[in-house]
């Protein structure tokens, strides 16, 4: 994997929780997260929507966790994250992701990993926001 410090989206970790390969790339991205395998860094608001998404019920349905337990892994994360605080960036391609904008607007070394090929695809923040695949395999732009 990258030596890169990044920010893991929300997709990824939902992917991560939810798929039965071990070897997928975002198996692995959870994986190393909850074992501290490289460096990456959350902010409050994002901690929060991991939360806010793992225990709706319909994905509850699908992992089949307690929210206990949710919160268990998200302690477990958050110990090995380094948590900063975002900054104002420029329009995230979606609304909806101005919090990982924001995010890695507050530092020139991060890189976003993410599922979202609408974010990857975006000019401004091109070479800093890759796919989990390109991650786990070192390629980044």
């Amino acid at each position: 994997m990258s030596h890169a410090v990044i920010i893991v989206d929300t997709n990824v970790v939902v992917a991560g929780l939810l798929t039965a390969n071990d070897a997928s790339p975002v198996a692995r991205i959870l994986d190393g997260m909850l074992t501290a395998a490289f460096r990456f860094v959350v902010s409050e608001a994002l901690l929060a929507e991991y939360h806010a998404v793992l225990v709706r019920p319909s994905l509850r349905k699908l992992h089949g966790l307690t929210v206990a337990e949710v919160e268990t892994i998200l302690i477990d994360l958050s110990q090995h994250a380094i948590v900063l605080t975002p900054v104002d960036a420029a329009p995230a391609p979606d609304p909806g992701d101005q919090l990982l904008w924001n995010l890695l607007a507050a530092r020139v070394d991060l890189m976003l990993v993410t599922g979202d090929k609408r974010l990857i695809r975006d000019v401004g923040m091109r070479g800093r926001v890759i796919a989990p695949s390109a991650f786990v395999l070192g390629d980044q732009p």
